[in-house]
């Protein structure tokens, strides 16, 4: 299935341009894969927009292939782990929106950087919110985790928000650590019974399994596919039978950026977490996917491999969305297959990356980016 039409569809370009046009807008993480999507996003929204981040690790990667710097009004290279300097920059920048994205993505690299991981994703999103309290003029804050916040004992069922947060493995309990800060500092110093006071909307959404062009970590299943189908006729499919939600990058994307403006209408109500992900039938395999990519692509072949993955990783990963489809009315755009297919379509595309991400953002909001430019 495709993108819906306008008149069923809960983002459209035109009605987040509406509450993002002329704002600022900071995004920590702006450089990686994900930020640099929402980066190209707002900025089309008309945002004027601040980034917080880490370099590129890769001269290739999606970043500078969209010529992200740009996109801002300022790209600030540092670390988030740097409290004074990145409460500077945002007190300084006076945003309307803040996108938290900055992170250390990777489960593998979880498991060789433990402590990096936990400072970068527990501690910089303690330094990120402890900013935003002197910061004075109201703001909305959207708190980037991951579907691996749960405690997973692959029992095979959806994760509601209220499910007790965990974590085996660094990366995730670094998640599940943020989740909890971001719960502290919303009760102790955001809390939506003295708003008038402090003026800040937080909330956490918890996505992950994303795929789509223009990511080119190491590790990770839709690069690793692309660059063996690039060099090789056959992919070596581990874990095959593992189960993840995995989305579109946009689909996440459009959903935080609802999510934000439906808080500037109504500051306190939407202050919790929120489960982002596809629709149940949605949930599919290492081995699904991989053979749809194939497919997709015209080329290669699939060889399984069992338990090429020497670290653990729970089996099945599901999340329950009905509290964000119930409480903003988001729901998933794309099913999986359209997801994997658009991913494979944008990395066999020998056009410019900006160009390519565009288009995808074009479809993804039913052509409405030109429709919004001429009104």
């Amino acid at each position: 299935m495709g993108a819906k039409s306008n008149l069923e569809k809960m983002v459209t370009f035109s009605a987040l341009r509406n509450h993002f046009k002329g704002k600022k807008v900071f995004i920590t993480g702006h450089t990686g894969f994900k930020g640099s999507w929402l980066l190209q996003i707002v900025s089309l929204l008309g945002a004027e927009v601040k980034g917080y981040a880490l370099a590129p690790e890769k001269s290739g990667d999606l970043f500078h292939l969209i010529d992200g710097e740009s996109l801002c009004k300022s790209s600030v290279i540092n670390d988030i782990r740097d409290a004074a300097k990145l409460r500077h920059e945002l007190i300084h920048f006076e945003p309307d929106f803040v996108f938290h994205m900055a992170a250390q993505p990777l489960v593998l690299e979880g498991y060789q950087q433990p402590l990096y991981t936990f400072e970068v994703n527990a501690q910089g999103t303690a330094n990120l919110l402890d900013a935003l309290r002197y910061l004075p003029k109201k703001c909305v804050v959207v708190c980037i985790t991951t579907d691996k916040v749960y405690e997973n004992n692959d029992g095979n069922r959806a994760f509601i928000e209220s499910d007790k947060l965990g974590g085996y493995d660094p990366y995730s309990a670094s998640k599940a650590a943020a989740e909890i800060i971001i719960s502290s500092y919303r009760n102790s110093f955001f809390n939506a019974n003295n708003y008038e006071a402090h003026q800040k909307s937080l909330v956490s959404v918890r996505a992950g399994n994303v795929i789509g062009g223009g990511d080119f970590a190491d590790n990770r299943i839709i690069p690793d596919i692309v660059k063996a189908l690039k060099i090789m006729p056959k992919f070596y499919c581990g874990n095959p039978h593992a189960t993840r939600p995995w989305q579109h990058v946009i689909e996440p994307l459009g959903a935080y950026l609802l999510l934000a403006s439906k808080m500037v209408e109504s500051p306190t109500k939407y202050t919790d977490a929120y489960n982002i992900g596809p629709n149940e039938a949605d949930v599919s395999s290492v081995e699904s996917l991989t053979r749809i990519a194939i497919e997709k692509a015209g080329t290669g072949s699939i060889k399984i491999v069992e338990n090429l993955q020497k670290v653990h990783e729970a089996s099945t990963l599901r999340l329950d969305i009905s509290k964000i489809k119930e409480d903003i009315g988001w729901v998933p755009t794309y099913n999986a297959r359209t997801a994997i297919e658009k991913t494979i379509e944008w990395y066999f595309d020998s056009r410019p990356a900006d160009i390519k991400c565009i288009e995808h953002i074009n479809a993804y909001f039913d052509n409405s980016i030109e429709d919004a430019d001429e009104s």
